[in-house]
């Protein structure tokens, strides 16, 4: 267990158990590369711990097969940890009727609808809303919601939060922010994506 010692020490009646094991909103954002595959390596720490994990990649195409997508599906399946869903917006969301054709906004509310109804079920001890800072960014899905949803969820559900432009008041919510900041990539050089690295 890390020996870290915290700079303070609030004075809100918790104990340091309580403290340490209460619910956190962790948000990856920023230009850089890195912020769905740290998200990942959450999931994989909480799959360890035997959490049931909620997967909602809510930009990402379903045809883009992620390394970590197969990874935690097997682990999933194993029984040796936590069990892992997996929900893609451009397979239309697994509880939306196959024939439905929803536009990207709709089914970005769509998802979120359903990360709703998992929070108020407290179906997943951790949530990974990959992209998700895009819908909120771009007007899809109402911020001052999130936040209200977020805050207000019952029990001990970690969620984490990626995509650029994480809105202000999400951050201001969150318990633990990280802005990826690109020094440099390869792309700057001309060179596409390499199997391994991005998927």
């Amino acid at each position: 267990m890390p020996q870290g010692q915290p700079a303070v020490v609030p004075d809100d009646g918790l104990t340091t158990r309580q403290r340490r094991n209460r619910p956190l909103v962790v948000v990856h954002t920023g230009i850089g590369k890195g912020k769905s595959t740290a998200a990942f390596g959450l999931a994989l720490r909480g799959w360890t711990q035997g959490w049931p994990i909620g997967v909602f990649q809510f930009v990402k195409s379903a045809k883009w097969k992620v390394g970590e997508e197969h990874a935690l599906r097997v682990l999933g399946a194993s029984g040796e940890g936590g069990s892992v869903a997996w929900h893609k917006m451009g397979e239309g969301w697994s509880w939306v009727q196959r024939d439905r054709q929803l536009s990207n906004e709709d089914a970005a509310r769509e998802g979120w609808e359903q990360v709703k109804r998992d929070l108020a079920a407290q179906t997943y001890q951790l949530y990974v809303l990959d992209e998700f800072a895009y819908p909120m960014h771009w007007g899809w899905v109402d911020t001052d919601e999130v936040v209200r949803v977020l805050r207000d969820r019952p029990g001990t559900q970690h969620v984490v939060i990626t995509g650029r432009n994480a809105p202000e008041a999400l951050v201001e919510l969150a318990d633990l922010v990280t802005d990826m900041t690109k020094v440099k990539h390869p792309m700057d050089a001309g060179q596409k994506g390499q199997r391994g690295i991005e998927w």
